[in-house]
């Protein structure tokens, strides 16, 4: 059978189909002897969840609130009045000047972002092409299949700052990053998936400054982030104006499921989204927006993201750092600063074997981890640094997660003897 360009496209091998692919199908065949620390579904975070059941049950049991989360259409922006008490918890809460006209919901962040950077990049009806601007890479995996034309991506190299406790910080290289005629928008993951890394408030004001000199608009995805889920453990500045995207989501808040992503840009990139949401979807759906609604309405959101959602990710992130330390001590390796997210960034300087090569034999002792080579859209991949590095996530179980960190050392360890 003979596919599209678009079909071939979206068909062949990419890194987040593999990765989707191998959790569904450990998922499927019980999983049981599996340890999954390769995706990023969040953990069971028990105080959300408890809050969330109380919500549902009494969804349920109001007739006419069922009736509307199951049995109509939402405007092809989102559920209204999710959209309303949502913006005026950031106005109230930030100053921002943010209404209803600024937010769209999404079938998930990442049928977002495939709005948002095909919007703003690929072949323009004047014979042009635009990219979307990486400025620092490894970045979110999931980006690096969404355009629907060649080149879509470039990527900046970043600076590498080595810290005490065999951690090291990936910085943006300023000096090095180019934004030219040719970039339709800047984006950048905040924290960084897969880092954990969190750009500097400076850094922010920077990029944001860039992208206002060449009329561009400068995307940040906070699906980790401030304001919720708030999965950030240093300082970080909720930032919005009219030349920022934020994106946000429901689903590292504990609602992966639900499929609802946020986008909050100036009107008329809205009145855009909007209008691509009802030629590809009708309408977004109405369950996470309508459970979540009155934890947004009251404020809870802010609260359970700081005192329940940021704890339960940052106990299990110190618990697998130390583990790791121990684990590893002796070999050649280094840990991202973690800053946030819920994923540990490993650095394997020198390793004989490709990450991906890494990937199939902790695969084959049923370990899942993702290999860093995925995480590098838009650069040369002959930086051998592409090569030595995995992503690990910590929000399972905390004896399975203990369990495949020690694997994986044995496999370090063999490896490099």
């Amino acid at each position: 059978m003979n596919f599209s360009k678009f079909g071939t496209h979206f068909t062949s091998g990419s890194g987040i189909l593999s990765l989707m692919d191998d959790l569904g199908n450990a998922l499927a065949s019980g999983g049981d002897d599996m340890v999954m620390m390769g995706g990023g579904n969040p953990g069971h975070v028990p105080g959300f969840q408890d809050r969330l059941q109380k919500r549902l049950q009494i969804l349920a049991a109001d007739k006419k609130s069922f009736q509307k989360m199951i049995g109509v259409y939402d405007p092809p922006q989102g559920e209204k009045g999710f959209i309303d008490d949502l913006a005026s918890l950031l106005h109230n809460t930030y100053g921002w000047k943010v209404g209803p006209e600024n937010i769209c919901l999404t079938n998930g962040s990442q049928a977002g972002f495939f709005l948002l950077f095909n919007l703003f990049a690929g072949e323009f009806a004047d014979g042009g092409a635009k990219q979307i601007r990486l400025p620092l890479a490894p970045e979110y995996i999931g980006y690096a299949d969404l355009g629907i034309s060649d080149d879509f991506f470039v990527s900046t190299k970043p600076q590498i700052e080595f810290l005490e406790d065999d951690f090291f910080k990936y910085h943006v290289d300023f000096d090095s990053l180019h934004i030219g005629e040719e970039t339709g928008a800047i984006c950048v993951s905040r924290p960084t998936n897969p880092t954990g890394n969190v750009l500097t408030d400076e850094e922010v004001a920077a990029l944001d400054s860039l992208a206002r000199k060449k009329n561009i608009p400068l995307i940040l995805d906070n699906a980790y982030g401030v304001p919720f889920p708030g999965i950030i453990y240093t300082d970080a500045k909720p930032v919005w104006n009219e030349n920022i995207i934020v994106c946000l989501s429901l689903s590292k808040l504990g609602l992966p499921a639900a499929r609802t992503g946020i986008i909050m840009a100036r009107e008329e990139i809205i009145h855009a989204v909007s209008g691509m949401n009802a030629i590809m979807n009708l309408a977004t759906g109405s369950f996470g927006a309508m459970l979540a609604r009155d934890i947004v309405a009251s404020g809870e959101i802010l609260t359970i993201s700081r005192d329940v959602v940021k704890p339960f990710y940052q106990t299990k992130m110190e618990k697998a750092v130390k583990l790791f330390q121990k684990e590893l001590a002796g070999l050649p390796y280094k840990i991202h600063k973690p800053e946030g997210a819920m994923f540990l960034w490993l650095w394997f300087e020198g390793l004989p074997v490709s990450s991906h090569e890494l990937y199939e034999r902790l695969k084959k002792k049923k370990v899942l981890v993702v290999s860093g080579h995925f995480f590098f859209p838009g650069l040369n991949p002959s930086w051998r640094h592409t090569q030595e590095c995995i992503r690990v996530t910590y929000s399972q179980d905390e004896e399975q997660v203990a369990r495949g960190i020690r694997i994986i050392a044995e496999e370090i360890r063999a490896i490099c003897s």
